[in-house]
């Protein structure tokens, strides 16, 4: 079974308008509400391509409530814990340039912590769990390290996620990490705009811990450093119509492959087939938009 936690979800309101003007009253062009945070996200596009996941972390509040309902309309499994405190709402305005402004996260009590650890106690050998996303404030940064550490024997953890959590979390020799260009020149300091220096980091990474390491370049294709062989794919052309998610579905994509024929590189080409499929849509991929797009990637060994 697949487990995602998210720790940090939200509800995720997508606007719309053809001119933004600041200081004035704006009128909406179109607006959707979704359930969203990345871990939600990644269940999202499992269940899009057939596969089952247990959807974890914590919500609160009326917008908690939104999420659980709209979860399990779209046929998912939420079984969040309850905590104090409304669920963070994240705008995204689209107009001539998009912007997002994410909401504050309700406080998560050790106690709410406790419960989750005893969720995943219950872990078999060979699930997968997928910890992504932001940390809240209230949560310390060792989160997905105390996780990792806490698993079960046999369970595996795919980790995305940034900043002092992604450093804290490679000393636990998680499965896969999946950070984009952005976020591993700032694990590293520097600024990442190359093939070639993804390649080159993505590799320090393993050797402090990850097993495993995919590099999203956006439209310059993506990087797999892997126990398999390093690999890099293109990403395929086409019009970029919505960046929610695109990471997200990555990991879905990559799982979705991987599950099945347990070859790392066949899930590094679906990954990118996914994310890009995502990226290209109004919503997330569906399988036969990843199938197109598939045909339209090369990946090769560096």
């Amino acid at each position: 079974m697949i487990y995602t936690v998210t720790l940090n979800p939200s509800v995720d309101y997508i606007v719309g308008l053809a001119n933004f003007e600041p200081g004035q009253v704006n009128i909406v062009d179109h607006d959707k509400k979704f359930a969203g945070g990345k871990g939600v996200n990644v269940s999202r596009v499992l269940h899009n391509l057939g596969f089952d996941s247990k959807v974890l972390g914590f919500v609160g509040g009326f917008t908690g409530e939104f999420i659980e309902t709209a979860l399990k309309e779209e046929g998912l499994s939420p079984h969040f814990i309850k905590v104090d405190g409304d669920t963070r709402i994240n705008i995204k305005l689209k107009a001539e340039v998009e912007t997002e402004i994410n909401g504050q996260s309700p406080d998560i009590d050790e106690t709410s912590l406790e419960t989750l650890y005893k969720q995943l106690s219950e872990l078999y050998s060979g699930d997968i769990v997928v910890l992504a996303g932001s940390v809240p404030a209230s949560v310390p940064s060792s989160i997905y390290s105390r996780i990792i550490e806490s698993l079960p024997e046999g369970v595996e953890a795919i980790v995305d996620t940034k900043g002092a959590a992604l450093k804290e979390v490679i000393r636990s020799k998680p499965f896969l990490v999946k950070p984009n260009h952005h976020e591993l020149g700032e694990f590293f300091g520097v600024k990442i705009t190359s093939i070639e220096e993804a390649t080159k980091y993505g590799r320090e990474l393993r050797n402090l811990g990850a097993q495993n390491v995919i590099i999203s370049l956006a439209e310059k294709g993506a990087v797999f450093l892997s126990s398999q062989g390093d690999f890099v794919g293109n990403a395929p052309k086409g019009e970029v119509k919505n960046s929610v998610g695109a990471g997200d579905s990555v990991v879905a994509g990559f799982l979705s492959t991987y599950l099945k024929t347990r070859k790392l590189k066949d899930g590094f080409h679906t990954g990118i087939a996914a994310g890009s499929a995502s990226a290209f849509s109004n919503d997330f991929c569906t399988k036969e938009d990843i199938e197109t797009l598939r045909t339209r990637i090369t990946v090769r060994s560096i």
